[in-house]
């Protein structure tokens, strides 16, 4: 690099060769400017940092008549990057993120060759082996390339014989539980089979899986060689082989807790220890109690307690002692919480969910709960709480979170056997400007499937609206408030029903999962077009004839229900309600209980006079610790009955319930599930209880996308005429106890469900297999759908 000086001003700099970096960009590096005196140490200060930003091969800089001049040679650039002769669109585009070049870099030779042995590891991890990948460099214009990686991909590796030479006590599937590498099953394409591919990465890490299966069933002395592949590259096949020692299984002969300050009392401890005296030794448990024990005595604000086990093994008898030593260390306060990663929510939002602040004593348990609170919001892709320690008495809290997606603007199609063409439009946001706050505009048209049920065209065509707004958190405190305005059409399979009205809600959270409130809502309906004019008398007096029926002894006229007509019946209700949340995510929960109920008392004014009870349930395990596999277990429950106080007290008919569909049984069309009146004319039942048995399997994590297999019962209550016919409602006493008596009906169904939180929101598509009691007359569904659930 040369230089040309003269002690004068600077009357003008210039940069020469500038490509991809700009003059002005080029000037705040330099912090040369018009009017500045010459100075060889700046110069070349500025000539240093201009270099070390990597885009130059060489540069210099003259200075003539009062001119600064930088001059430039830029490195080569990249073009484009494409990868040839291997995988889909889409599966390229995850391997361009990986290899880490890209249109615009500067072109480094030892860069591609790193790209190319991090994708030709890629193909091995993914089971291809011999695979061939051509670099291919072309020079389009001077100093910018075009990269191709030519992919030769290689075949796969099956392995078709695995044998377990000295196994004995355990069952080859249960050797293989935690393998990366087994032998092919028959049909090992399909979900939960073994295909059998090779993978190498993971080979040497399966001996020491084995040996932990053989740990978790007491096996202390079990040894297992590292594995001997053997591979026919000619037909693609493998054979592994190991060599194993089992030795003695062992079984807990005594549990022991030695802790140098009781600040938990050891009879404590050991009653949540998972390890217990007589059973078979599990490792596991002894992981488990590791952190068991360690959140226990941290829960007090020993933060680094210190647990560690041993065992002390009598080979004779088979039987090891269990010692749990804890080194309590000190209590530990809390010095700052510090709130990273949230781009739009705001801090407050984030910290009133930590139920830790500056000064409190350390809790495990509340920092754990606390990432649970997080995630419940919905808002964040990934929450973790990270424990910075400072010193010995003292630790920061660290809040990572990733901002998710928690605006959607949803449009919809789809056509279904009852609502036909559908079209729905949503605009929603859980974190309005990052406030925490919530609204949503949502319409909804169903043009019907055109058919009759019934007697009544066009079954299934509705439209209805929806605008609400909630605020979770009134001014950062712990009461909540909410506003919806609702309007509905819609034509049901024996009537068509308008309503419309609003509610307001006001809530308290009592704890971190634990949220009471109370709204008040008022609703107006109109009822009408019935498929028979006798249900008429569900809305008239006892002075109008809705119709007659022909009979032996003459006409049959059949009146009104109630003293007076309600054309236009009005619900006003306050309603109490309890809601409990302690998941660990927001839509597809792997642990944990939701459950809430209310209280609807109807007839604070209006024309409805009664009490509805209701309550849900929801219980998640993930079973993965026990059994290896991602499947969470669930259950589902859900109860309601509503109590009148007389006979002559207005109930509408569609207030009361129905079975069938997503929500209760899925299997049969929403809400086609009905007692009859002795006219025929379906009238709902006074009470409800559904519930299911779900188990859900993990197909693709990072699709978020999963598949379940379930199990729904449902059954409705409602009251019948005295020594009569026992399929034969008698609307009139429903929800009056000892009145008349009462009998349920029930149905179940059995089937599969695709799940997936895609981009346009959370996605069910449910395909019954199975239906039973099923009863002439009820309508059945192949296939059924639900947009923006929880799981």
């Amino acid at each position: 690099m040369g230089y040309c000086y003269a002690d004068d001003k600077i009357l003008e700099v210039q940069y020469d060769g500038l490509v991809y970096m700009s003059d002005l960009l080029a000037q705040e590096v330099t912090g040369i400017q018009k009017g500045d005196v010459l100075s060889k140490e700046k110069v070349n200060q500025a000539v240093l940092e201009l270099y070390n930003q990597g885009y130059f091969k060489d540069i210099y800089a003259t200075f003539d008549k009062g001119i600064l001049v930088f001059h430039f040679v830029e490195k080569p650039r990249v073009a484009s990057v494409e990868i040839k002769g291997y995988g889909t669109e889409q599966e390229r585009e995850g391997l361009y993120k990986q290899i880490s070049i890209k249109k615009g870099d500067v072109f480094d030779d030892q860069k591609l060759d790193q790209a190319k042995e991090i994708l030709q590891t890629i193909l091995e991890v993914q089971g291809y082996y011999g695979t061939t990948i051509q670099l291919i460099k072309t020079e389009i214009s001077t100093g910018v390339y075009a990269i191709i990686f030519d992919v030769n991909r290689g075949d796969t590796i099956y392995i078709t014989h695995a044998f377990y030479d000295g196994r004995n006590k355990l069952p080859v599937k249960d050797l293989e539980s935690l393998s990366a590498n087994k032998k092919k099953q028959f049909l090992g394409f399909l979900w939960g089979r073994n295909d059998g591919k090779l993978r190498l990465q993971e080979l040497e890490f399966d001996g020491m899986r084995i040996q932990d299966v053989y740990m978790r069933h007491g096996f202390l002395d079990a040894k297992v060689s590292t594995p001997f592949l053997s591979t026919n590259f000619s037909n693609s096949s493998a054979s592994l082989y190991y060599k194993i020692d089992e030795g003695k299984q062992y079984s807990v002969s005594d549990v022991d807790i030695k802790i140098d300050n009781e600040v938990e009392s050891v009879a404590k401890l050991k009653k949540i220890s998972r390890v217990k005296i007589g059973k078979i030794f599990n490792i596991e448990d002894l992981r488990a109690d590791a952190q068991l024990l360690k959140q226990a005595i941290a829960d007090h604000g020993y933060a680094y307690a210190v647990v560690s086990p041993d065992l002390d093994k009598n080979e004779e008898e088979g039987k090891v002692k269990v010692v749990y030593h804890i080194q309590v260390g000190q209590k530990v306060k809390i010095g700052d919480v510090i709130i990273t990663g949230n781009t739009r929510t705001a801090d407050r939002i984030i910290r009133r969910e930590i139920l830790l602040g500056p000064g409190e004593t350390y809790s495990l348990t509340k920092i754990i709960s606390s990432e649970n609170a997080l995630r419940r919001l919905g808002f964040f892709e990934s929450v973790k709480i990270d424990q910075k320690r400072i010193n010995e008495g003292s630790m920061d809290l660290v809040v990572n979170v990733s901002e998710g997606r928690t605006g959607e603007l949803q449009f919809g199609m789809g056509y279904g056997s009852y609502g036909g063409l559908m079209i729905n439009g949503t605009v929603s946001e859980r974190n309005l400007f990052g406030t925490g706050q919530s609204g949503s505009v949502y319409a909804n048209i169903s043009t019907g499937s055109g058919l009759s049920y019934y007697g009544i065209k066009n079954a299934g065509k509705s439209f209805s609206g929806n605008i609400s707004l909630t605020n979770p958190r009134l001014f950062d405190s712990y009461y909540s408030a909410s506003f919806n305005l609702y309007a509905t059409y819609s034509v049901n399979y024996n009537y068509v029903q308008q309503n419309g009205g609003f509610g307001i809600t006001i809530g308290k959270l009592l704890t971190n999962t634990l949220r009471a409130s109370i709204g008040y809502d008022l609703n107006i309906l109109k009822t009408s077009n019935f498929t028979s004019p006798l249900y008429e008398r569900y809305y008239a007096s006892k002075n109008r004839v809705v119709g007659s029926l022909d009979t032996i002894a003459g006409p049959f006229f059949v009146r009104g229900l109630w003293e007076k007509d309600y054309s236009l019946p009005i619900t006003s209700s306050i309603t109490p309600s309890l809601s409990f949340d302690n998941t660990d995510d927001y839509y597809f929960p792997k642990n944990g209980f939701i459950a809430s109920g209310y209280a609807q008392f109807n007839g604070i004014g209006g024309h409805v006079y009664n009490t509805k009870l209701y309550a849900k349930f929801a219980a998640y395990y993930h079973l993965k610790n026990l059994i290896g596999l991602d499947l969470i277990a669930r259950y589902k429950a859900q109860g309601g009955y509503f109590f009148r106080y007389s006979e002559e007290g207005f109930l509408p008919i569609n207030n009361t319930f129905y079975l069938g569909g997503v929500s209760t049984v899925r299997g049969f069309r929403s809400g086609s599930i009905s007692p009859k009146d002795e006219f025929g004319l379906w009238v709902g039942g006074d009470g409800l209880f559904t519930n299911s048995v779900e188990l859900s399997y993990g197909l693709l994590e990072a699709a978020k996308m999963r598949i379940s297999a379930y199990f729904d019962y449902g059954l409705l209550s409602y009251r019948v005429y005295p020594n009569g016919d026992r399929d034969l409602a008698n609307f009139k006493n429903f929800g009056i106890l000892g009145k008349g008596e009462s009998v349920t009906t029930w149905r179940a169904a059995v089937g599969v469900a695709l799940e997936w939180v895609s981009p346009m929101g959370p996605i069910v598509l449910v395909f019954p297999i199975k239906t039973f009691n099923r009863q002439p007359g009820d309508l059945t569904s192949s296939f059924e759908f639900t947009l923006g659930t929880r799981f």
